[in-house]
């Protein structure tokens, strides 16, 4: 038989907590993420928008939604970065054109 030495809301559950909202933070940043490729891959592909203004365009929008969602300093740095290697494999892709 179980012992009775559990007692209702006495149990700590910081680590809990601290799972729950490391969890939710990584899903709003992978969600956010998401819907910025998919928006940049729409833009250029679907629509036939120029590769650059789609870019600015989705990292505007990705910038803005994530302070109104108070991602802070790490996620402009994040959305940038991810421009910037967006910059870098269209360089790569228009050079590699130019020799094929």
């Amino acid at each position: 038989m179980a012992s009775n030495e559990y007692t209702h809301g006495e149990m700590q559950i910081d680590s809990q907590s601290k799972m729950y909202s490391g969890f939710m933070k990584a899903s709003a940043w992978g969600s956010l993420i998401l819907l910025i490729a998919v928006g940049y891959m729409v833009f250029t592909l679907s629509v036939g928008m120029n590769w650059l203004v789609s870019l600015i365009l989705c990292a505007g929008a990705g910038i803005a939604i994530g302070m109104i969602m108070g991602m802070g300093g790490a996620w402009i740095a994040t959305v940038v970065a991810l421009a910037g290697l967006a910059i870098f494999i269209q360089l790569l892709v228009f050079l590699f054109g130019m020799v094929l």
